[in-house]
């Protein structure tokens, strides 16, 4: 039998739309509102420059404030939108295009078709499928701070230290304080979905937070980016481990995985897309992914140090 594992003091505080804990210095508030309104929206648009997700929640966060170091970190919309490619994608942006986009094309051109040439308007290039990098970040006023006494580094894959300890993860401690703080989706004009969701739990032991971006384009790819943020309470000085992971595979490679051929509803879940994508070799879905040499593959690693 497992030793039974002591619960710290800690404070739970909720509102209307927030939850908030604080607990070993650390104040972690969830904040959740409905779909941004026609004026959040038209000022989020203007700001970055391209049209916004079908569904973009502009006013959820989750915040995170160590007292002792004055150490915060964020996860929000616009921040991550600011991620996606405004511009002409090249290379590394890991451009995609609808599977039937090749014959759409060739039945308007070819030479031979009887079909006229479709009317075209230009339109301003961005990234369709919302494809962002984003991993969090520190609010600007601490990241220019010239006082500020944290420094990401890569981690040492030597120290145990500067991994993420699946078994305490998985053990069923109690969970003190979860929530999912919706970012943004959009079903990509019916070719697929394309959204970002960040996931928290506090337990007595640590905190552990997944920030997943997930793609689907129909019949073209499956893409994931994973951050996982962990703090162990035991740390000292206090330690973060900050890991990201970027996989990507073409769709059949994925539908393969389905038990069943005839039903296709796990390749809606993002938790069936991670887990087929992060269980392939990883030649095939960190390297070669789907072809688009996007830069977001691969898996690092960074840690941060909390002084006093």
């Amino acid at each position: 039998m497992a030793a039974a594992v002591s619960v710290p003091q800690h404070t739970l505080s909720e509102d209307p739309n927030s939850r908030t804990i604080q607990i070993h210095g650390w104040t972690i508030t969830a904040s959740t509102h409905p779909i941004s309104s026609a004026a959040d929206s038209d000022a989020l648009h203007a700001s970055l420059g391209i049209p916004l997700p079908e569904m973009t929640f502009s006013r959820n966060a989750l915040t995170l404030h160590h007292e002792p170091s004055g150490f915060s970190y964020e996860f929000r919309a616009a921040d991550a939108l600011k991620g996606v490619k405004n511009g002409e994608l090249g290379d590394g942006d890991g451009g995609v295009k609808v599977g039937y986009a090749d014959a759409w094309l060739k039945s308007r051109t070819d030479p031979n078709s009887l079909l006229p040439l479709p009317v075209t308007v230009a339109t301003k290039p961005y990234d369709w499928t919302y494809t962002t990098t984003y991993a969090g970040h520190e609010p600007e006023e601490e990241a220019t701070s010239s006082s500020s006494t944290v420094a990401w580094a890569p981690g040492d894959p030597q120290n145990q230290a500067h991994s993420i300890p699946i078994a305490e993860l998985t053990r069923p401690d109690p969970i003190l304080f979860y929530a999912e703080i919706p970012l943004f989706e959009d079903e990509l004009h019916d070719n697929g979905a394309s959204h970002l969701l960040v996931r928290i739990r506090v337990m007595p032991t640590c905190i552990f937070i997944l920030s997943r971006f997930t793609l689907r384009v129909d019949n073209v790819l499956f893409r994931a980016r994973d951050t996982r943020i962990y703090h162990s309470f035991a740390s000292s000085p206090p330690l973060i481990v900050r890991e990201t992971s970027g996989w990507e595979a073409p769709y059949d490679r994925v539908k393969a995985h389905l038990s069943r051929r005839d039903d296709l509803t796990p390749l809606t879940d993002p938790n069936f897309i991670g887990r087929v994508l992060s269980g392939l070799p990883k030649r095939a879905s960190q390297v070669d992914g789907a072809g688009t040499q996007w830069r977001g593959l691969g898996t690092s690693v960074d840690i941060a140090t909390l002084q006093k």
